[in-house]
């Protein structure tokens, strides 16, 4: 079969896939966003120089998470439904378009679990929590816009999450795939749906976290752009000013994270008014790191927890969990391996510093170094303008 007719056929499955979705028709659906996944794949493994790939990618992994959400779906009598782990939060009719691929959810996340960072938890609770717990302290508003910005894997979605929980918001996760439908052409309808019904859960009384991870994919600088990515920027624009406009006290959130925010475009800079600085782990904080993920680990005596923060500067957070990860799954391999670890009884021998150190020898800092003078130059950038 030829390319061409390929992509076509890719295409109609997933606009099948979606109005069946729409329609709430959730076999046809999971049938029909299969196909599409499977295709959009393939034409991806056939010509991996395509131009469009990156979009195909994109929908592909949208897709992928609308199935799981749909495979969840528990379908009760009359059609009605109910998401497991997904807080059900309006009627069908209720939520927006954008929210059939990207659900409400009720994140979880405590403040504990956000190690460190104690300075960029005091400005979110600042802005955020404070004006819930006593609106009427705050005569002249607060802050709608929060940019999360700095090194990747250093917490910006956990600070997110966690702030929703703290506030009990509903916590709607997008990216520039969930937002832009090539197909349909209803990419800024799906924006201004989205802020409709968020604002609609502020009007019944509940706050609304928009959050928005690789903010740069969605509003970063362009050379050139196709008339639906100007209409969708246009939209987004549109629906910031209204939610930060003056004396307004609504209580939803946009909060968008980049680890490249000299990416952004100068216009959505501005309606992000509280720009808030994540940093790499300090020596402390990676020593309150490791405490964190090895509390359920058994440690040998010989490991100084001090000495593995020392040596890790420059580590992100999720390099340091990814590293005490890996330590563990060394040990408790040759236990699979063996067949022990059928016995219940049998438990994996006690971490030792040597192991910690075999791992550092291979696993180096996912953040290069030149990156961290970049962010403070942006930042002084900022201070400047």
């Amino acid at each position: 079969m030829a390319f061409d007719e390929l992509e076509q056929i890719a295409i109609r499955y997933a606009m099948h896939a979606v109005q069946s979705d729409n329609n709430g028709d959730r076999i046809e659906a999971l049938e029909h966003y299969k196909k599409a996944v499977d295709l959009l794949r393939k034409l991806v493994e056939i010509s991996p120089n395509y131009d469009l790939n990156k979009f195909y990618i994109q929908r592909a992994f949208t897709y992928q998470k609308r199935i799981e959400i749909l495979e969840r779906t528990e379908w009760g009598r009359g059609g009605s439904t109910q998401i497991s782990k997904t807080r059900p939060t309006a009627s069908r009719e209720e939520q927006p378009s954008l929210s059939k691929q990207t659900a409400t959810e009720n994140p979880n996340v405590k403040w504990s679990e956000v190690v460190g960072l104690d300075d960029v938890k005091r400005v979110v609770r600042e802005v955020i929590v404070y004006p819930i717990q006593r609106p009427d302290l705050f005569p002249l508003g607060w802050p709608r816009g929060i940019l999360l910005f700095g090194p990747p894997g250093c917490g910006k979605t956990l600070l997110a999450a966690a702030v929703a929980t703290e506030i009990d918001a509903e916590f709607v996760s997008i990216d520039s795939a969930s937002i832009m439908s090539k197909w349909l052409g209803e990419s800024e309808k799906n924006v201004a749906n989205l802020f409709n019904w968020a604002r609609d859960q502020e009007k019944k009384g509940r706050p609304v976290i928009i959050f928005t991870d690789e903010l740069d994919s969605l509003i970063g600088k362009r050379q050139a752009e196709i008339g639906g990515e100007v209409r969708v920027r246009n939209q987004l624009l549109k629906e910031m000013d209204g939610i930060i406009g003056k004396n307004k006290k609504i209580h939803i959130y946009v909060i968008g994270a980049t680890n490249k925010p000299w990416d952004l475009d100068a216009p959505f800079i501005r309606r992000f008014q509280k720009r808030i600085y994540v940093p790499l782990p300090d020596k402390k904080t990676r020593l309150e790191l490791f405490k964190f993920y090895t509390k359920e680990i058994n440690l040998r005596p010989n490991v100084d927890l001090r000495d593995l923060a020392r040596i890790t500067k420059g580590y992100s957070g999720s390099d340091i969990r990814d590293i005490c990860q890996d330590v563990y799954l060394k040990k408790i391999s040759h236990l699979f391996e063996s067949g022990l670890a059928k016995n219940a009884q049998i438990k994996p021998n006690p971490v030792s510093i040597s192991d910690f150190k075999k791992i550092l020898k291979t696993r180096k800092a996912s953040v290069l170094p030149h990156f961290v003078p970049a962010y403070e130059k942006w930042i002084s950038i900022l201070q400047a303008m």
